[in-house]
């Protein structure tokens, strides 16, 4: 293993390697790169932490990158972290399945991407080349358990953390015939649970961890919650519609239940006459959500566009009167606090994650029922002095989370656990 006074310079990509399409941390990568100590305060905190630790190279396991046409908050949450990461001076690669349209190899941000096998045979390949060593060498690893995991605990002798963002649970009949879903069910709440009991586990909210706890039956001494970030872009701004617009972002996927936002914003269409409903995203389900739209005759209200860049995502959360979700499943819920940061409340299903991102009655409004999710549009769509109260609390709420904060606490928790084995061996 290098020698630690040596470890954030050796272990790094060159600013040639950073490639031609610079952002802010690539060049922090490149300055780290150098030698140099002039990067931002919270990346440089970081980057002592590496310098400080057991790790040089580190791995990163994950179902699919940000890149897959199907990319969500996962993919993302994997993204800013480990770009940080490279930036304050390791060395990352990311191992996920391959990309319809991409590379099998790529660079991004500092931090190499390896896409190979498929949708479900990255699974036991990626396990199996990591076993025999195919992978190169690594000295610390991060498996992203996202529904199906790689039971990386059976063959990764290294220090090892994992992501897992929330438990599935009816996620599994809601996308798979019956067999396969009962098969994931197994692997989820059987099979994988005794394997992971001594990993350390990172989650992103409370309420998940205790999902986790309760269903999963992993001990909660092992499992830290760390919140996810905000980029910076999101903040207020422009100006409101001024027609009431509901915004919704996210896969167009039976999770999400797109379809029950629909159901509960079509009564509202009759008491606010200027009402527009706007879902971004993507997803196998768009065909069956453009037939309920033309079923409730709301075509010339409700619209999906798609997936849209940056910049219009970013205007749209500053023009929305309130950001919804009807989502089962979520380890935290992202679209909601970025919508937060641009002062927009929510209104989103009660569910795990949600509990965290959300601060009931403060920055949006939790609800139980369909009926409750039209009864909280329709109050916050009306009341113009609590819609301004709510914006500001969802100011007040989302200032509390930052990348920067998000991936020091993550590389934290991977230092410890190679500390731990280091003087375990020692």
């Amino acid at each position: 293993m290098p020698a630690a006074g040596h470890r954030a310079v050796s272990c790094m990509r060159t600013p040639k390697e950073l490639g031609t399409n610079v952002t802010a941390l690539d060049a922090a990568a490149a300055t780290r790169a150098r030698g140099t100590a002039l990067l931002p305060p919270a990346l440089s905190s970081l980057a002592d932490s590496v310098t400080e630790s057991q790790l040089c190279r580190v791995h990163v396991l994950a179902w699919r990158d940000l890149d897959d046409p199907e990319a969500g908050g996962s993919e993302l949450h994997a993204h800013e972290v480990v770009r940080r990461w490279a930036a304050a001076g390791l060395d990352v690669t990311m191992r996920t399945a391959a990309a319809a349209g991409h590379r099998a190899h790529a660079l991004r941000n500092g931090y190499s991407v390896v896409r190979k096998a498929g949708r479900y045979s990255v699974f036991p390949r990626t396990a199996l080349s990591g076993a025999v060593g195919r992978t190169g060498p690594r000295d610390g690893l991060v498996e992203i358990w996202n529904g199906m995991p790689f039971f990386s605990p059976l063959w990764a002798h290294c220090p090892r953390i994992v992501f897992l963002h929330h438990v599935h649970g009816e996620m599994w009949r809601m996308v798979l015939p019956p067999r396969l879903a009962k098969l994931g069910e197994m692997l989820e709440f059987r099979a994988a649970p005794p394997v992971y009991r001594r990993t350390r586990i990172v989650t992103l909210s409370q309420s998940s961890k205790d999902e986790i706890v309760d269903l999963l039956h992993l001990p909660p001494h092992n499992i830290t919650v760390s919140p996810p970030g905000i980029d910076l872009r999101y903040s207020p701004g422009g100006t409101r519609s001024l027609a009431p617009l509901i915004l919704a972002v996210g896969r167009l996927v039976p999770v999400k239940r797109f379809d029950r936002l629909i159901e509960s914003a079509v009564p509202l269409k009759a008491r606010h006459p200027g009402l527009e409903l706007v879902i971004i995203g993507e997803g196998y389900e768009r065909e069956t959500l453009e037939s309920l739209i033309r079923r409730r005759h709301a075509a010339d209200w409700i619209s999906l566009p798609g997936r849209v860049d940056d910049d219009e995502l970013l205007n749209l959360y500053r023009r929305a009167w309130v950001v919804a979700s009807s989502s089962a499943r979520e380890g935290w819920g992202m679209t909601l606090t970025e919508a937060a940061a641009c002062g927009t409340p929510a209104v989103a299903s009660r569910i795990a994650g949600h509990l965290d991102a959300v601060d009931d009655g403060a920055s949006g409004l939790l609800v139980d029922t369909a009926v409750g999710m039209t009864r909280a549009l329709d109050t916050v769509l009306s009341d113009q002095a609590l819609r301004a109260r709510l914006s500001e609390g969802a100011l007040v709420n989302a200032a509390r989370f930052t990348w920067d904060a998000t991936a020091t606490l993550t590389f934290e928790i991977l230092a410890a656990e190679a500390a731990r084995r280091h003087a375990r061996r020692r």
